[in-house]
């Protein structure tokens, strides 16, 4: 069964330093030390908890603002990046590139409430859009997951009120479900240690 909008309003409540701009991606049967290497990252230290990512993120940029911090696990066949702050697995021009021979899924809110979600197959954009706007949607196949996202609750022009709670970005966690099959809990994000790296942003 599909995962809603619903099962992920828990990530802005118990993670919301991280919930203000966040970038996760999930990319298939690759390792952290390959999904690195394809964005031209080096390694940093690890970190336990997505407090200590957080910290750790906001310390490099303060150091150096031209590089972003990606804390990376795995979870089955799939390895899993957090960038807090981060943009760098939505912005195209890296990770369309870095998806060659995999699957790539990831979603992007930053502080100003600017979003994105970004699904790719080696190399190709499949489906890209604002999780905020769903109504706008491009890529090789813009409309093959609109039954899941109806199910999931994205904020359709046609179904939303002016009163409705904004429930995007959890939409968003429960598409990248719904495409990868891995689940993101508390849990995880407060108890594994991630291996680190950083990437040039520029």
């Amino acid at each position: 069964m599909t995962s809603t909008a619903a099962d992920y309003v828990w990530f802005e409540e118990r993670f919301p330093e991280l919930a203000e701009a966040y970038c996760f991606t999930l990319v298939h049967r690759l390792p952290p030390s390959e999904v690195l290497r394809r964005l031209r990252g080096r390694e940093e230290s690890p970190r336990t908890g997505a407090e200590q990512v957080v910290e750790a993120a906001f310390g490099l940029s303060d150091s150096d603002d031209t590089r972003q911090l990606i804390a990376m696990t795995t979870i089955g066949d799939w390895t899993l990046l957090v960038e807090p702050n981060g943009y760098l697995g939505v912005t195209e021009e890296k990770a369309l590139p870095a998806s060659a021979g995999t699957r790539w899924v990831s979603h992007f809110v930053n502080i100003n409430g600017v979003d994105s979600f970004l699904w790719a197959e080696d190399t190709t954009n499949r489906l890209a859009f604002e999780p905020g706007f769903p109504d706008s949607r491009r890529g090789t196949a813009p409309d093959e997951l609109l039954p899941a996202m109806h199910d999931i609750g994205f904020p359709f022009w046609e179904g939303t009120s002016d009163t409705a709670e904004d429930l995007s970005a959890p939409a968003a966690f429960a598409l990248a479900e719904h495409l990868t099959g891995v689940r993101i809990t508390p849990e995880l994000l407060r108890g594994t240690t991630f291996a680190c790296g950083s990437a040039e942003i520029r």
